[in-house]
């Protein structure tokens, strides 16, 4: 694959970079460069290799799954300006 001046000007637009005309032929090839390397990525056979989470070996440490609500409310809604029955009140703001 490779990337055209059109194309760099175009992801420069979308990453909401300025790019001069004078920068678009580097970039051009710098992308190129990244896009050649990701090619060669993926002729890598990876098949057989288990996923990891880390480069070293580890437990995933594992909680029970289940809804609380903190046991920490009171402190929470200490900080609200106004609250009532456990909840934040807030000033309206849509008529």
């Amino acid at each position: 694959m490779s990337v055209d001046q059109a194309t760099v000007r175009r992801v420069a637009h979308l990453a909401r970079i300025a790019v001069t005309d004078a920068e678009v032929p580097h970039l051009q090839e710098e992308l190129n460069a990244i896009l050649a390397f990701v090619e060669q990525l993926a002729e890598v056979d990876v098949s057989g290799v288990e996923p990891m989470t880390s480069v070293t070996p580890m437990a995933m440490k594992m909680r029970e799954d289940r809804v609380t609500d903190g046991f920490i409310a009171d402190k929470v809604l200490a900080n609200a300006p106004s609250s009532d029955d456990g909840y934040y009140l807030v000033p309206k703001v849509v008529e």
